[in-house]
Order: C-alpha cells, then sequence, then structure tokens
C-alpha cells in the first residue's frame, strides 16, 4: 500500500471514477463524497442512455458526470479510479496515462478507508454478503453506534428522494461496515476489527483458491465471526485468532436457533434466536423469506454482537429491517394472481437460495436467467444447470436469454444454449431465447394464474425495469 496516498492526502486531490454507476463504484463515491473529495465520473451506461434516473440522481448529488471519453481527465492531481478489468484503451485511461494520473481499483480505495477507520467490519463469502451488510449496517444504525456502510446494492431503509440509490451511508466516528469480495482476490486488502465468514463454495474462483482467501481473512480478523452450518466455513475456524459461531443447525453455535421455533411465509418468518453465552432467548420477526435469509440475520446478530451490540437489541432493530432492492423483491402480482419477483440470483449458491424459498410454496416457477457475462458462465454453468435441474418441479420452466455483454475481447463461444441443454438432459423444462425482449413475449404467454415469475441475473440494472415491464404487460 505504501505506493498510495495517505487516508488525508487522497481527500484532498480530486477523483474521477470510470464507470461510476456499477454497484460497487456508486456507493464509495457516495461515500468520498460524503468526506469531503470531489468527485465526478463517466460511464457507459449513461451514455447509451440506460438507467437515466440513477445518473440523474447523481448529478442532483453534485457529482459532475462527462461522456466515456476521456474528457473529464484534466488534471494529473486526478486520482483515476476504475475496475482491474477496465481496458487500457478506455479514453479515461489513455488520457490519465498520459497526465500521469495515479490510477486505483476500487478495492486498493476502499481498503484504505477501510483499514483507517480503525473499527473495520468486513463481510465476506461467497454468498449473502449485501444482505448481511445491510442487515448489520442497520442493526448498528439503530443502535446509535453512526456507522459508515459501503454496500452492492440499495438498502431500503435508507433509501429517500434525495438518495434513492442509497447502497452507501455516510457515518461519522462509529464502525466501517463494508462487503469484501474474495472474486478479485481483493479480500486480501483488508484487515477487519470483525470479519464475517457465512459460506465458501464455487463462484469465481476454485475451492482451493477460495480457502486460502478465506482463512487468511480469518487469521487477519481481530474476532471472526463463522458460520458452523456451512461445512467449508466451519474447517476455517482454526485459523481465527478470536471466533464467534452462529448456526440454525449446528448446536454448539453461539448464536443459533431454538428449535422447532421457525415459522416461514411466503413473504416473511419469525424464529426464537437462543445466545447461548448466557442461554437467553429472542423472538425474531423478519420480513424476508427463505432459510438463507434467517441464516443472514443470525451472521448481521453475530456480528453485531462481535461490535458490542448486545442480542437483544440486534434482533429488536431487524424487526425493522426492509431488505435490499433486487433481492428477492416482490415487483407486484397481477389482477389475475401472477407475482413477478425481481432477485439477484446470478452463481449457483445464490440461484438455489431463491429458487428453494419460492419451492417451499405452492404454485408453477417461471425462472428467467440473464448470465452475468460469458466467463462466469463458462466457469460455473455445469454447476448452474444442475442447480436449476434440482431446485425446480417437472413442471417448472427455465428460460434462459444470452449472456450481458457490453463489447470487450471477451470468448464468446460458448454461450447460454449450452446450460439449456444440461437442464433438458437432466430432465428440466427449459428454453433458449437470444434476446431479453423476446423472452418477456415468451413468458408473458405462457404465464397463468398463481404462477411466480423470477427475474435473475447480476451486473445489470435494467433487469429490474424489464420486471415492472413483464408485470405491466402481464
Amino acid at each position: 500500500m505504501s505506493e498510495f496516498p495517505t487516508y488525508e492526502e487522497l481527500l484532498a486531490r480530486p477523483f474521477f471514477f470510470c464507470g461510476i454507476g456499477g454497484s460497487g463504484m456508486l456507493p464509495l463515491a457516495q461515500i468520498l463524497k460524503g468526506r469531503g473529495a470531489t468527485v465526478a465520473g463517466s460511464d457507459r451506461s449513461n451514455d447509451q442512455g440506460r438507467t437515466p434516473e440513477k445518473f440523474a440522481a447523481l448529478e442532483n448529488q453534485g457529482f459532475a458526470l462527462h461522456p466515456q471519453d476521456g474528457s473529464g481527465i484534466e488534471s494529473a492531481d486526478q486520482i483515476l479510479v476504475a475496475s482491474a478489468a477496465v481496458e487500457d484503451t478506455v479514453p479515461e485511461v489513455v488520457r490519465a496515462s498520459e497526465l500521469g494520473c495515479l490510477r486505483m481499483t476500487r478495492a486498493e480505495l476502499l481498503s484504505i478507508l477501510f483499514n483507517t477507520s480503525g473499527a473495520g467490519v468486513a463481510i465476506g463469502g461467497t454468498s449473502g454478503k449485501s444482505t448481511v451488510t445491510g442487515m448489520l449496517g442497520w442493526i448498528l444504525h439503530a443502535a446509535g453506534s453512526d456507522p459508515t456502510i459501503m454496500n452492492g446494492a440499495v438498502m431500503k431503509n435508507f433509501v429517500s428522494a434525495e438518495r434513492p440509490f442509497a447502497s452507501a451511508i455516510v457515518g461519522g466516528a462509529g464502525p466501517f461496515v463494508s462487503e469484501v469480495d474474495e472474486s478479485d482476490g481483493s479480500i486480501a486488502l483488508y484487515r477487519p476489527a470483525v470479519g464475517v465468514l457465512l459460506n465458501v463454495s464455487l463462484d469465481h474462483k476454485s475451492m482451493e483458491e477460495l480457502r486460502e482467501l478465506f482463512g487468511d481473512f480469518l487469521a487477519r480478523s481481530g474476532v471472526a465471526v463463522i458460520n458452523a452450518d456451512n461445512e467449508e466455513a466451519l474447517a476455517l475456524l482454526p485459523r481465527a485468532q478470536k471466533a464467534l459461531t452462529f448456526g440454525i443447525d449446528q448446536e454448539k453455535a453461539q448464536i443459533g436457533v431454538v428449535p422447532g421455533s421457525i415459522a416461514d411465509g411466503p413473504v416473511r418468518q419469525a424464529a426464537t434466536i437462543i445466545d447461548r453465552h448466557d442461554g437467553s432467548e429472542h423472538p425474531l420477526i423478519l420480513n424476508l423469506p427463505g432459510r438463507h435469509n434467517l441464516s443472514n440475520a443470525l451472521a448481521a446478530i453475530a456480528g453485531a454482537v462481535a461490535a458490542d451490540v448486545p442480542v437483544a437489541k440486534a434482533v429488536a432493530a431487524l424487526a425493522g429491517f426492509a431488505g435490499l432492492a433486487r433481492r428477492f423483491n416482490i415487483i407486484g402480482t397481477s389482477e389475475s394472481g401472477i407475482t413477478v419477483i425481481d432477485d439477484f440470483g446470478h452463481n449457483p449458491e445464490k440461484c438455489a437460495a431463491t429458487l428453494r424459498t419460492l419451492k417451499t410454496h405452492p404454485g408453477r416457477v417461471i425462472a428467467f436467467f440473464q448470465p452475468h457475462g460469458y466467463g462466469p458462465l463458462r466457469q460455473m454453468g455445469h454447476e448452474l444447470a444442475e442447480t436449476f435441474a434440482d431446485e425446480l418441479g417437472p413442471d417448472d420452466v427455465t428460460i434462459m436469454c444470452d449472456p450481458v455483454y457490453y463489447g470487450g475481447t471477451v470468448d464468446r463461444s460458448q454461450g447460454s444454449e449450452r446450460i439449456i441443454e444440461m437442464i433438458k438432459d437432466a430432465g428440466g423444462l427449459a428454453d433458449h431465447v437470444a434476446s431479453r425482449e423476446d423472452c418477456g413475449k415468451l413468458i408473458a404467454s405462457i404465464a397463468k394464474p398463481g404462477d411466480r415469475i423470477v427475474i435473475m441475473g447480476a451486473r445489470d440494472d435494467t433487469l429490474t425495469k424489464f420486471a415492472t415491464d413483464l408485470l405491466d404487460r402481464l
């Protein structure tokens, strides 16, 4: 880190974010601006007219937006924040290189803010990070801890007319709560006071790489909060300096659930939480369905305990947690009784959790999936196909369009049709329709009363509009 400026030096310099509308970039830009820095940016989506309401909101908050043509890079003093995946031919990168600007990745910049906070609470794991970050941030906020929260998703509790895209909260001297990413290895940059590990499962890296990354993460954490129900996560417990465990099924977990106390409904659930440090029991109401969300709630409660918030306060705060945009977000139900749900599911574990939640209640499921890239599809295509085939019943339908592609040199030889054939081979009902618009027409033509239509995918904010438009059509 020595080649980068100190925290004070950073805030004194102007920033330029390449891809400022991205789910990881936008909250970081908001935190920097909230701390007094000058922040400008550009985004290909803005140039192409996608999600105009997001960029209008950014301009209303005082961010200067430029076309992605290099015109926003004007001074060698500017710091260019760009993903490591951004190609050197992008005009901002070319111009910044000509002027000799410092270039930082999102993770490098975030880790400096996080590590210098003195009270960093990091949420790691293959799935559930954004939900737990939102839950834990809300608990700390409700407890009066004045946290800063860095999330990859919009937190409904903090949305306002001025901040419709509230994926970040700028706090004071309280904890700095952030999800940390293993997919690019950047989790190695963080030194948490509290490190929460939700799960370890196949996503962007091999299991061997993930075990090493997450094990090192626990070793660097002052207190490691570990999901005892996840075999891979629990196996890493010996790497922790000091550990706190949580779990639904694991009877030795320090924060757990009283057996037989879970009542799960289509949109909310209840359970009795037990703190095995003292045997106290606390009734939890959670306005989110699904066993995975109960596990997420336990993670947030345990993380709060590690950050000195009593279990009773944490459980009480979660009754008011409103959830996140695109996390099992019920868009609405048509007059004929067809429900449309918008969801971020994009890897096997996330998709399985969503489909499992849907299948605990009656009604056919029509699952639309838009892969978030050709690379991820190649990495986990077989596991994705197994997930849709295993979790859905003989009457349910899977429909996939082509993967998201915004340009570049990625190998596009293997697409969604390969996954659809795998699902069919496993006995599932599935169809590949290249264009998303045509998928919408197909879904509208086959949907019938009582169906639940779930729209799944990542890295594309227009999926929410697709879901809303589909409901309007129904």
